[in-house]
């Protein structure tokens, strides 16, 4: 069977290549040859399935899902072209400087015009420009405020992403431009493929479907999508908290799709992130730096202080030493811990993937717990060092190191904060050192737990379930993201996080990527879920049929 199956993909290999080499793309083949256009294209998608994922769907769509899903097969390639176009735009929204200003301001006003197009009411609101430390004014993209669908007996669904990216260089390590779009079997290479561009064109993809085969929405759609995610989000939990009776007062769920799978092949949904609290400790003896020949053995030095001060902070096993900081960590339940049994996590292949040698835990359950419910320190590095090639004998004058503690509930940012203080206070003293000491806490961002009984997220397993043709991962992310807890917070509604990447896609790393599979089953993934959401808001669903269970 095994044998014959290859045969076959070989087989319609061949002819997909003929067709392709014919006309240049599936489209064009349709548009002039008809039913060889589509068959060629229905191929060619099979065989992405087959090489791109796991899993196929448990059992063919049909009706309307069945059209929704052919024609986001049969117009990939025109899926593909768009977030080339949008991935070529240099939107970094981290080096302040006028060119990546402009290419951001182009790349909402992109977005925008796309949204207009389907046919979407937008609104992109002004926010202040930025203040740079040098002086330099910048001014800060709009955000996009879009609406399709305004009936009261849908379910409203607001979609959040942003449009900007991490800075990328060729010279750092790129395979290719970073920001000339490139396909590599079955792989979309480009800054911003998979953070967060594709999955934002995925949910456009999805909607402009059925807006080309004329079907109504199954539900009313909301965007909310910035610049400038990458750089703080600037002005956004305050226009959030300003729309918060206008714009979102309709909204029923947020969705977000800004994170990753666990696996390469196996879809997640995400219900909870850690919070992060970042601190920088400053120790000076004076501004100017020391020769170490003159100086050396007769002072404090700031780097011997600041080295100890930093080496006090987390032990060799990760546990922070922080007296205090585990005193508010949530307990572990039973029912908490079969969750992390129920995922499906290949150690040895994860370890593998990540270029480690050895962690820091043996168990699977270990490991997905203390990335995702324990807390951890990070050393991030020394501004003030020497850090150049070469043997440079210098004592610094002013160091201050850079560390950041991830949150989980029920820590709090402002006990966090006082305990680190304390914690800094007290082995400083113990050095009996004359230079002076200062700890601040440069950003303080509360962890987010979901609710993953919320029907959402029963829709989301279900259209995951039609598309991937397997039960989802249900995890939570190490990672901060802080938009997640402002929409919870302030509109007081059901947040998912409904990731398309998968884990090896690389994102803010060299050679970011996301697959084409990913991308095109993603956009039927959204497409999927609307109509499930449309599902459970009928008057005939039946409350007692909801599978809650994850």
């Amino acid at each position: 069977m095994v044998r014959s199956t290859i045969g076959l993909i070989e087989h319609f290999s061949c002819i997909i290549k003929f067709i392709k080499a014919d006309t240049g793309r599936a489209t064009s083949v349709k548009q002039s040859h008809g039913a060889l256009g589509d068959l060629a294209s229905s191929l060619l998608a099979f065989l992405l399935l087959l090489d791109g994922g796991m899993f196929a769907p448990s059992s063919p769509p049909t009706g309307l899902l069945e059209r929704v899903f052919r024609y986001i097969d049969l117009h990939q390639d025109e899926f593909v072209q768009t977030l080339k176009e949008w991935v070529a735009i240099e939107s970094d929204s981290v080096q302040p400087v006028p060119h990546f200003r402009r290419e951001l301001l182009r790349m909402v006003a992109l977005a925008a015009d796309q949204l207009w197009r389907l046919g979407a009411s937008v609104d992109s609101v002004d926010t202040s420009s930025q203040q740079l430390p040098d002086g330099q004014t910048l001014p800060v993209p709009p955000i996009i405020l879009a609406e399709l669908g305004n009936d009261p007996k849908k379910p409203t669904v607001c979609f959040y992403g942003h449009l900007d990216v991490q800075p990328a260089r060729r010279e750092d390590g790129w395979l290719t431009d970073p920001y000339t779009l490139t396909e590599v079997d079955g792989k979309l290479y480009g800054r911003g493929t998979t953070d967060n561009k594709g999955p934002v064109l995925a949910w456009i993809n999805a909607v402009s479907t059925f807006r080309a085969l004329d079907e109504d929405l199954p539900v009313n759609i909301k965007f909310v999508i910035e610049g400038m995610e990458e750089a703080g989000s600037l002005a956004l939990e305050e226009l959030v908290q300003k729309e918060k009776a206008g714009f979102f007062s309709s909204v029923d769920y947020v969705v977000i799709s800004d994170n990753l799978w666990l696996s390469r092949t196996k879809p997640a949904l995400t219900y909870g992130t850690r919070g992060n609290s970042y601190f920088s400790v400053e120790v000076k003896c004076r501004d100017q730096d020391f020769h170490s020949g003159t100086f050396g053995g007769i002072l404090n030095e700031p780097m011997a202080d600041l080295v100890a001060l930093l080496g006090s902070l987390v032990d060799s096993s990760g546990r922070i030493l922080i007296p205090g900081i585990y005193d508010h960590v949530a307990p572990l339940t039973e029912e908490e811990k079969r969750t992390y049994e129920a995922i499906d996590l290949d150690l040895e292949e994860y370890q593998n993937s990540s270029r480690v040698k050895k962690f820091l835990f043996d168990t699977k359950e270990e490991l997905l717990m203390h990335l995702w419910r324990y807390p951890s320190l990070s050393i991030h590095g020394v501004e003030g060092a020497f850090d150049k090639p070469g043997a440079k004998t210098v004592i610094p004058g002013r160091v201050i190191g850079k560390f950041s503690i991830r949150l989980v509930p029920h820590m709090n940012t402002s006990v966090v904060e006082k305990q680190v203080k304390q914690h800094l206070d007290h082995i400083f003293s113990k050095r009996n050192s004359s230079n002076q000491m200062t700890v601040s806490m440069t950003l303080g961002l509360q962890p987010w737990v979901a609710d993953v009984g919320d029907k959402q997220y029963l829709a989301a397993k279900r259209a995951i379930k039609t598309v991937f043709g397997t039960e989802p991962d249900v995890i939570r992310d190490g990672s901060t993201i802080p938009i997640a807890r402002t929409f919870q917070d302030t509109i007081q509604k059901s947040v998912l996080l409904l990731p398309l990447g998968a884990a090896d896609d690389g994102e803010h790393a060299q050679n970011e990527k996301i697959n084409r599979w990913n991308y095109i089953e993603g956009s039927k993934l959204f497409a999927a879920f609307f109509l499930e959401m449309a599902k459970l808001h009928s008057p005939w669903q039946e409350p007692s049929s909801l599978d809650l269970t994850y």
